[in-house]
């Protein structure tokens, strides 16, 4: 079972601690923070927190990929932090800004996150009551289909109610000034007004437009709401303005938007409606095909969901989404992919994360696993499933499909789209998304990690080559039995010819003896060497030895470690014979392909194998 908790308090420590986080907000799979120095996250720190898919850095926020479980991760921090909850702030003034896209796409995210999980139930309640009308499973007239009506359409219908609450969090505005702003939007008698002529504000003529579903007009009203209050608050006198001030913002806002902001703002959202509408007339197949190949490569960088006003927009000035019908194809092409990966590798690993991916994807259109997780770093998949993507979007485009409500495009939320368009491209299309992809990848394939794994345990061996010249005999040769019989480590022996001793691969010097006749040093992966110079040698005292490098040395492969007068130390009495072992068996517990015979310093001696790669002596 997954450990929430553990996976909060490592992904909150690993971006920087409370203290780094200016604010903190989670969409359908990522918790997104803008940090106040992003430098000091440690990117590799969260991605190893169990729970944790990958990060992403875009759109001003650092994001963490957490999948299906991030309300609960979110909440878990929450425990621990002032952070999470539902507030979500701007930037402090102080905090990093970013480029105006940046900001853009951090204010949306913010303002928009927080509603999309209900946005999502209620549209997925309406594309199934729909579906259950088209065909004839409920009675339109009915009370029961009235009641289940509403349920489905007042989320968006009242759409900017909800967000003059997050908005005004955002902004650091009143929540419930911003409210009362969006209740007088809404309010009945002025809706009757719509398209009403000779309509007029102490005298300045108007036009009444629709705020039913809208976003534009509530969003600019609260950010100017925020720095009305804060001049108000600035410049009233204590005892009257926590009355006063929402009195002046409300009598001089909402006349404010309908007189100018909505007015102007309806021309906006019906020139981005009408081109939209226009590209998917003319020439649908394009529009499909850019949507549904682009939608998932917006997944990486997580600006996907900055897309949300976009269908909002759409959903308003024509009361259809048609740029949501492609987004299907990109993600069920995802999920197909995975699947793909599924059936054809042999690794028993990627078999188990490419299963419950592959569910993810087609029943809840959450893809971030599949892609982070398998398709993106295996390339061939991904790639595949934005070719299905693309195929499958300019099929369903073409078809004119279309959604009467805002989904998570998934399997499950497919019926949003039967009866909307032509469902004969409609069938082609999904099938299309999910058969490309999924043959391609099972046909085609891609780099099995089996092979991949091979090669990585393999690369794990350590190289070591000969720190003398001389002859290689076995340690078992060696006149002492402490050596002879690998108490002491694996390795082999050399019998010197000359009197230098060099560095057998890059290392840190852990032992410089100060008598010169033995050298001990640790490879950056760890593997531990002794290189011990004769037998007994250590009574000489370090006559005859002369020590070229000291404790904690960086040395090279080939640099000189020791001089030593061989001819010297034979006279003495003393067997040259030197052992060159692995000292730390339990991770290096093998040495293979052992050289023999004459050989000179530089050349391959042996390889050590650590326990990941290690490979049965035969």
């Amino acid at each position: 079972m997954a450990d929430h908790a553990k996976t909060a308090a490592g992904v909150l420590k690993g971006v920087g601690g409370e203290d780094n986080v200016q604010s903190l907000v989670h969409c359908a799979t990522r918790l997104r923070f803008v940090l106040k120095d992003e430098s000091k996250a440690d990117a590799a720190a969260i991605k190893s927190t169990q729970g944790v898919i990958t990060t992403a850095q875009a759109g001003g926020q650092y994001q963490v990929v957490i999948g299906n479980d991030v309300p609960e991760v979110f909440a878990e921090i929450g425990k621990i932090s002032k952070l999470g909850g539902a507030s979500a702030s701007a930037p402090a003034a102080d905090a990093p800004r970013g480029n105006l896209l940046n900001r853009f796409i951090s204010m949306i995210s913010a303002i928009f996150t927080p509603l999309l999980w209900a946005l999502a139930g209620t549209g997925l309640l309406k594309a199934f009551l729909a579906a259950a009308a088209t065909f004839g499973w409920i009675d339109t007239t009915t009370t029961t289909y009235a009641i289940l009506y509403a349920l489905s359409d007042a989320f968006i219908n009242f759409l900017p109610m909800a967000l003059a609450i997050t908005a005004a969090r955002y902004f650091k505005a009143s929540e419930f000034t911003s409210f009362a702003i969006a209740g007088a939007l809404m309010y009945p008698t002025i809706s009757a007004t719509v398209g009403a002529e000779g309509l007029t504000f102490i005298g300045i003529p108007f036009t009444m437009v629709t705020y039913v579903s809208s976003v534009i007009p509530i969003i600019i009203i609260v950010w100017l709401q925020s720095h009305a209050e804060r001049f108000l608050y600035a410049k009233l006198p204590a005892a009257i303005r926590r009355f006063v001030t929402p009195m002046i913002v409300v009598l001089v806002a909402v006349p404010l938007v309908f007189v100018v902001i909505g007015p102007i703002s309806a021309i906006i959202s019906g020139w981005i409606g009408g081109g939209i509408g226009w590209l998917f007339a003319n020439v649908p197949w394009l529009g499909g095909a850019v949507m549904g190949g682009l939608w998932q490569v917006f997944v990486i960088f997580g600006l996907h969901w900055g897309l949300v006003p976009l269908f909002t927009l759409e959903y308003q000035t024509s009361g259809m989404i048609f740029l949501i019908a492609p987004v299907f194809a990109a993600v069920l092409a995802q999920a197909a992919a995975v699947a793909g990966v599924w059936v054809r590798t042999r690794n028993k690993n990627l078999r188990s994360l490419a299963a419950p991916a592959t569910l993810s994807g087609f029943l809840a259109g959450i893809t971030e696993p599949a892609i982070y997780g398998i398709n993106l770093p295996l390339k061939r998949p991904f790639a595949f499933g934005v070719v299905g993507g693309v195929v499958g979007g300019a099929i369903l485009s073409a078809g004119g499909v279309f959604s009467l409500s805002f989904v998570v495009p998934s399997g499950l939320a497919i019926p949003a789209l039967l009866g909307n368009g032509n469902m004969t491209l409609l069938a082609i299309g999904l099938a299309a998304a999910i058969v490309i992809p999924f043959l391609l990848v099972v046909l085609i394939g891609f780099k099995d990690p089996v092979e991949e794994e091979k090669v990585a345990a393999e690369s794990t061996d350590l190289r070591v080559l000969s720190p003398l010249d001389g002859t290689v005999v076995a340690l078992s040769e060696v006149p002492d039995a402490a050596f002879a019989d690998g108490s002491l480590g694996d390795g082999v022996a050399i019998r010197p010819r000359s009197g230098a001793v060099y560095a057998p691969f890059d290392a840190t010097v852990v032992a410089a003896f100060p008598t010169g006749h033995a050298v001990g040093l640790r490879h950056e992966d760890g593997a531990e060497m002794l290189i011990h110079i004769g037998i007994d040698t250590v009574r000489l005292g370090g006559e005859h030895f002369e020590l070229k490098v000291t404790a904690g040395q960086q040395v090279k492969a080939g640099d000189l470690l020791v001089e030593f007068d061989g001819d010297a130390i034979e006279r003495a009495g003393y067997d040259l014979t030197t052992p060159v072992i692995i000292t730390n068996p339990d991770l290096y517990p093998e040495v293979g392909d052992a050289a023999a015979g004459p050989i000179a310093h530089g050349e391959p001696l042996f390889f050590a194998r650590a326990v990941e790669a290690a490979i049965p002596a035969k």
